[in-house]
């Protein structure tokens, strides 16, 4: 009897994959530019709708989402859109405008005659999806491109003319995040390590793409080495006025404005800082947004001091500088860390790093790097997150993290 039990239970088992297999299905995402109306028009493809019970979109305040047609059900109310697909092959459509002023003059989305420059965030609004148990959705990005414009970037793996796979294990809803640029286009790319690398621009706007790579390709094996993370592309994406005098990041990708130099008079790199929330994916909670920007600035600096981009002189005087900006700050605890908060986190930081290595010379030379991994392995941390992952590393409480500017 005892024999004869596990072979029934092997043959049950052979059995249960036909009836608990995970179903594939196709969710395929197309976008056409409408340059003359401001507007792009965009679809979503369900394979099989019976799979997915319902999309809840957010789709935010005023009208930038118009003229929704859906196969199935669709209802709207107080910012939100409900999709239950229909039955087979079921879509929703609708249109988007695409200018978006971020300050009054100064636009983080913008569409020309020639070119368009967003982030796909805006094009597919963040949902809750409801779907059937052991249901897989495979997606897919396509452009419809205008005529005359040449081409189009994401910071998705390419698998076509003008296609794109989207493919985030983050998520239970793949939509494509991240920035886009489509039009008359110049653009360099190279590889780096095993991530392929795209920097892209309208032309004529003056972006320095040669520049940016090669100092990519000089702080590379340091940014390696604090972070270990490979994407499998990575796209920087540029434009001059009126776009947002700045860097943006978001998904495997990031805005730098074409004026913007990639090393600044106060010793930092715009360049690095963004790079460092690509590749961190550090976001804070509970008033605590110092960390992010703090060590984003921090690694600006850093990482260029060990790629031997900044001299010890020099590196003590962009110190005085954090110093004098810094001095009025009292606390660290703000949801929206800027100026001479991060100043003065950079400094806390600074100080902090010194700390650890004094303290962990035993345990093997332990450094803010230990740290800085820990924060990444949370999807949002808290100034109790951050000292206690700091003193786990330590093996004991910190004297720079008790201060009147964490409280």
């Amino acid at each position: 009897m005892s024999l004869r039990l596990p072979l029934y239970s092997s043959l049950l088992l052979l059995s249960l994959p036909a009836f608990a297999a995970t179903q594939k299905v196709d969710l395929d995402y197309r976008v056409r530019f409408l340059p003359e109306s401001n507007q792009a028009e965009v679809s979503i493809t369900l394979e099989k709708g019976e799979r997915v019970r319902s999309l809840d979109f957010n789709l935010g305040e005023g009208d930038r989402f118009s003229d929704f047609k859906a196969d199935g059900q669709w209802s709207q109310q107080a910012g939100r859109g409900k999709w239950q697909p229909g039955e087979g092959k079921s879509v929703l459509s609708y249109r988007v405008l695409i200018d978006n002023e971020r300050k009054p003059g100064r636009y983080d989305a913008r569409m020309t005659e020639d070119w368009a420059l967003l982030r796909g965030d805006d094009l597919v609004p963040a949902a809750k999806l409801d779907q059937k148990d052991k249901t897989d959705l495979v997606a897919r990005l396509q452009f419809d491109l205008p005529k005359g414009w040449k081409s189009v970037e994401t910071g998705w793996s390419r698998i076509g003319k003008n296609r794109f796979r989207i493919d985030n294990p983050q998520r239970k809803f793949d939509r494509p995040t991240g920035w886009m640029l489509a039009g008359k286009l110049g653009t360099r790319r190279t590889r780096l390590g095993d991530t392929e690398i795209a920097i892209s621009a309208p032309i004529g706007e003056g972006m320095r793409r040669m520049d940016i790579m090669t100092f990519l390709t000089f702080v590379w094996p340091q940014i390696q080495q604090v972070f270990p993370r490979d994407p499998d592309k990575l796209l920087i994406v540029g434009a001059g006025d009126p776009m947002w005098r700045g860097g943006l990041s978001a998904a495997n990708s990031y805005f730098m404005h074409a004026d913007r130099p990639l090393v600044s008079e106060n010793g930092t790199s715009s360049l690095v800082h963004e790079l460092v929330h690509v590749f961190g994916r550090i976001y804070g909670r509970e008033r605590s947004d110092w960390i992010a920007e703090g060590l984003a600035e921090y690694y600006a600096i850093e990482l260029m001091r060990r790629a031997g981009g900044i001299s010890e002189d020099r590196y003590q005087k962009i110190r005085e500088q954090l110093i004098r900006w810094s001095k009025p700050v009292n606390s660290l605890r703000t949801d929206n860390a800027s100026g001479p908060v991060t100043a003065r986190a950079v400094l806390l930081l600074q100080e902090l790093d010194r700390e650890i290595r004094q303290k962990t010379k035993e345990k093997g030379n332990l450094s803010l790097d230990d740290v800085t991994r820990g924060l990444m392995r949370m999807d949002k941390v808290s100034t109790k997150d951050f000292i206690d992952i700091t003193e786990n590393v330590i093996g004991g409480p910190s004297k720079t993290l008790d201060t009147r500017l964490l409280r």
